[in-house]
């Protein structure tokens, strides 16, 4: 019995200090924005376009790819609230 609290125990204060991975749509969001940041033009907007449906909004297949990316940029920092 003292052997599983210990366990218990040293996993629970193992878990403390980490924070849980990011999904790999919102890493898939973040790769996008860094790209775009630094130069990149979005030559496929149906990826654009998936990327922001991954992350749950709703985009119409004939928004212009300036407008999809701005939306992507909003989620991002409301995740980051």
């Amino acid at each position: 019995m003292r052997g599983r609290w210990r366990r218990m125990l040293a996993s629970w204060a193992g878990l403390r200090g980490r924070q849980a991975p990011e999904p790999p749509e919102v890493t898939q969001a973040r790769d996008l924005v860094a790209a775009i940041d630094a130069g990149g033009l979005p030559l496929n907007p149906a990826r654009v376009n998936m990327v922001a449906r991954a992350l749950g909004l709703e985009v119409s297949s004939r928004a212009p790819v300036t407008q999809t990316v701005e939306r992507i940029r909003a989620a991002l920092q409301r995740l980051d609230l």
